[in-house]
Parts: structure tokens; C-alpha cells; sequence
């Protein structure tokens, strides 16, 4: 439940607390003039018992606390009104898209400039790639299952949309264990895939750097000896040919999903150029 919607309920409660006591109020005040009336009825003046002397303490008592809670129940309402101002500046439509959608909510930063190593042991930027839709991932050549299987699903999915389709996608392979994954081992792993895939890596500090601006997540796992894994979040990418996200796939889509995917975007594209 919004936090918004609990202070309600609570200062409602609240609300209606305080209406109980009025009429306890008013009940006290009687009892007070009711034992003054008898006493002069009977003619002379006789000071009232220690009972209605009680419930003008308790009277007055009462009055104290409820000026005392109308200002809290004013706070609270004050409190209520900024959350819910705040609940609705907040607020997303359901439906947009991510990463383009144009509403009034602002799309989160993803990607930004880079420098690192291509497997041909030249530097490269993200300028390199302007005027290129690239379909990106983060991996690394040691991963025992779903690291090459993403990359299998990468390949079949850009050679489907080349040979079908007549598109070309660029797929590009960052890897995110530089310290073993040098150009010559990119090079001989990605050939085994498809030998369009572009190999990067480079210093650990540059690929750490990357990973942050693309919101990859990934951690080496050590295990036995100096063998160690990487636990990594699999994160693939379609960036348009301005080198802007516009979408992200996880590990749930196959291949023909993939293609077909990146086929809407690409047709998306076309209508809004």
C-alpha cells in the first residue's frame, strides 16, 4: 500500500476518535450545572461535592487535548495532501516503452562513450559504430551454458534478418573478463559462432566503465585454485544506428523471437525517419 494512502486511513481514524469525545465533553458540562440547580431549589448556597469539581478538571482536561490533537490532525492532513501531490508527479502510464517512450516521465540513461580493443587489436569507440543498428552483448568465452547460447541466438537471429529480410544488424560481443579474454581468444571464439561478430575487450577499468553506462551487472565467483566464474546479468542490446538504446532482450527470447523483435523495431524505425 502507497504510504500516501495509510496516512489517510490513519488520520481518518483519527478524525473519528476525536468526534467521540465531543459529546463526552458536553455530557460533563451538564452534570456540573445540574448539581448547582438542586442546591437552589432547596434555598441556600451549598458548595458542589467533589464529584462535579472532578469533571471540570477532567472537562478542562479533555479541552486541553483536544486543542492539542486538532493541530496534529491538521499536520497530518498537510502531510496527506504533499504525498499524494508527489504520488501523482510519480506516477508512469502503463504501457510505455522503456527506453523510447515520450511520456512525461524521463527514460533512463542508457549507454554512453566507450574506448576499448577490438580481437584485431585496434581501438575502437562508440563512433565507430554511427550510422550501423548494432546488437550488442555482454559476455565472456569461459561461460559453461548460457553465455554461448546467447551468442548462438545472437548469430542465428542476425543471419535470419540478413538472409529473410535483407537487414543487416551489426552484432558486436563485449566481453566482461578482459583479464582472460585477450583479442587472439575473442578472435578464435566468435569464429566458431559467426565470424561477423565483432569482438571487444580492452583494460578491466575501460570494460568496468562500459558495463556501469550499459547497467550491466556482473561478479567474479572464485572457485578452486585461481579458476573463478562470472556471474553476469546476460544483457543484449539493439542500439540504433545513432548509437541510442532502444531495446533490451533478455535470456527468455529464441532466436526467431529475437529476430522478429528486432524486425519491429527496424520497421518502427523507417515510419518515424
Amino acid at each position: 500500500m502507497p504510504i500516501s494512502r495509510f496516512i489517510f486511513f490513519s488520520a481518518k481514524h483519527r478524525f473519528a476518535h476525536a468526534s467521540n469525545l465531543l459529546p463526552r465533553f458536553g455530557s460533563s458540562k451538564r452534570i456540573q450545572s445540574c448539581g448547582y440547580t438542586k442546591s437552589a431549589q432547596n434555598n441556600y448556597y451549598k458548595k458542589p461535592t467533589g464529584h462535579p469539581v472532578v469533571n471540570v478538571e477532567t472537562q478542562a482536561s479533555r479541552s486541553s487535548g483536544a486543542y492539542i490533537i486538532l493541530p496534529i490532525l491538521l499536520g497530518f492532513g498537510g502531510l496527506l495532501a504533499f504525498l499524494h501531490y508527489n504520488d501523482e508527479r510519480r506516477a508512469v502510464k502503463i504501457g510505455k516503452d522503456s527506453y523510447t517512450g515520450s511520456d512525461t516521465a524521463a527514460a533512463p540513461i542508457i549507454g554512453g562513450p566507450f574506448t576499448l580493443v577490438n580481437s584485431e587489436n585496434q581501438i575502437v569507440n562508440e563512433q565507430d559504430f554511427f550510422g550501423n543498428w548494432v546488437l550488442l552483448y555482454f559476455g565472456y568465452t569461459s561461460s559453461p551454458d548460457i553465455g554461448p547460447d546467447q551468442v548462438r541466438i545472437m548469430a542465428k537471429a542476425i543471419d535470419t534478418l540478413e538472409s529473410k529480410e535483407n537487414l543487416k544488424v551489426l552484432p558486436v560481443f563485449v566481453t566482461i573478463d578482459p583479464q582472460r579474454d585477450t583479442p587472439a581468444q575473442l578472435r578464435a571464439y566468435l569464429k566458431e559462432f559467426d565470424p561477423r561478430i565483432v569482438g571487444l575487450g580492452g583494460p578491466v577499468s575501460a570494460v568496468r566503465q562500459m558495463a556501469q553506462e550499459y547497467r550491466v551487472y556482473f561478479k567474479k565467483v572464485e572457485e578452486e585454485g585461481d579458476d573463478y566464474l562470472v556471474e553476469s546479468s546476460h544483457s543484449m542490446y539493439l542500439i540504433d544506428p545513432k548509437m541510442k538504446v532502444v531495446r533490451c532482450f533478455g535470456v527468455e527470447y529464441n532466436a526467431e523471437q529475437l529476430s522478429k523483435e528486432i524486425l519491429k523495431e527496424l520497421k518502427k524505425h523507417q515510419v518515424n525517419a
